[in-house]
């Protein structure tokens, strides 16, 4: 480990550096707590005095240095990503870093999907989906951290497949992987005194809580990692209110014909360039402005709008909110969902068509077989 410099001070909860400027980074802790006695960031603070763990963010290097040092321990990895947005929320890579470690891939949000969607496909699908990716968990389960549903399963799921061992909980921004924790440490009484210790992996200069178990092992929260290719990291928070469903989503179907667009507020769009009349059943945030209009109209619809009708973006933001790129895809025959990563998808059920997306540079844009 590189010695530290003497202006330098340290997180008595964590072994992070802290630092006063900016409440989102790793660190952060208000100037004024420097005059305390013993020094510790407010993530610490916040769990020490009221149970709750708040999420940061790392940039990619740094996530995957606390992955390479996960490898070279034994514990059981749970890995939670975003059943709404499983593209958006999952960590690519994340099966060449586990050293071996056993993984519990843990779907969170399932109360967002509809009621009709049996759990069982879900389960089905997940498991292509990382077996595809090349992560082969040795689970695969569903809960919703924020309403509750199964997260008492999920905590027996874990005490069955650590085998004594440490936990380390990892997951992009966003996926409610803290909600989780909190919700444990709520579930299970864990007193105040008990919350913090000096994370032992050493050499990180990293952000890292460990919570301690009954046997003397630990719970590992690690930050979340940003993937950039989400949606959601170009908006404020008021806009991120919009675009994030919090109850079960209701699908809107539109019945349509070639040459007809569909926008999605301000956030990207989908047009449908050539097929057979068909139906496009959207699936995102019920609070999500929804607007068919023409293709022919959709362009100068677009830039006299954005940020009155077509919101998110807010209208202060709008002229700060990148252009839409395009891109053209085939949809193979049978049903597909149309994905818009960090905002939701879009099943396009007929015989074939050709749509054209349009999102913001960076966002990703994917086509899977429907899920539902």
């Amino acid at each position: 480990m590189e010695r530290e410099r003497e202006d330098e001070v340290i997180c008595a909860g964590c072994g992070i550096t802290i630092q006063t400027e900016d409440k989102e980074k790793p660190g952060y802790t208000p100037a004024q707590a420097l005059q305390r006695d013993v020094v510790i960031c407010q993530r610490c603070f916040r769990l020490k005095h009221y149970n709750e763990v708040q999420d940061v963010s790392l940039t990619d290097d740094d996530f995957f240095k606390v992955l390479q040092q996960l490898g070279e321990r034994k514990g059981l990895i749970v890995k939670i990503v975003d059943i709404f947005d499983f593209d958006g929320s999952w960590i690519d890579g994340i099966h060449r870093h586990t050293g071996g470690n056993p993984v519990l891939l843990v779907g969170n949000k399932v109360d967002l999907l509809p009621k009709s969607v049996k759990r069982s496909k879900v389960i089905h699908w997940m498991k292509k989906e990382a077996k595809d990716r090349g992560l082969k968990p040795v689970d695969v389960h569903l809960m919703s951290a924020s309403s509750g549903e199964s997260v008492q399963e999920t905590a027996e799921k874990i005490d069955q497949y650590r085998n004594g061992k440490d936990v380390y909980v990892i997951g992009s921004t966003n996926v409610g992987k803290s909600t989780f924790i909190n919700r444990l440490l709520a579930d299970f009484g864990a007193e105040n005194d008990m919350m913090i210790t000096t994370s032992n992996i050493p050499g990180t200069t990293l952000d890292m809580i460990d919570v301690p178990l009954d046997d003397g092992s630990s719970l590992f929260d690690t930050p979340g990692v940003m993937n950039s290719h989400q949606i959601v990291h170009l908006l404020d928070q008021k806009e991120m209110k919009k675009m994030t469903p919090v109850k079960e989503i209701k699908p809107t179907v539109y019945q349509l014909n070639e040459g007809q667009t569909i926008f999605f507020g301000g956030l990207g769009r989908i047009d449908f360039v050539q097929g057979e009349h068909q139906s496009f059943i959207v699936y995102m945030a019920n609070d999500l402005y929804l607007h068919r209009t023409k293709t022919e109209k959709a362009d100068e619809l677009y830039k006299q709008h954005l940020g009155t009708t077509l919101a998110p973006p807010s209208e202060n933001n709008a002229h700060l909110f990148p252009d839409l790129e395009k891109k053209e895809w085939k949809i193979p025959e049978g049903k597909h969902d149309v994905v818009f990563s960090g905002l939701g998808w879009v099943t396009v059920d007929g015989k074939g068509a050709v749509v054209r997306t349009y999102v913001p540079k960076g966002v990703q844009v994917s086509i899977r077989p429907s899920i539902f």
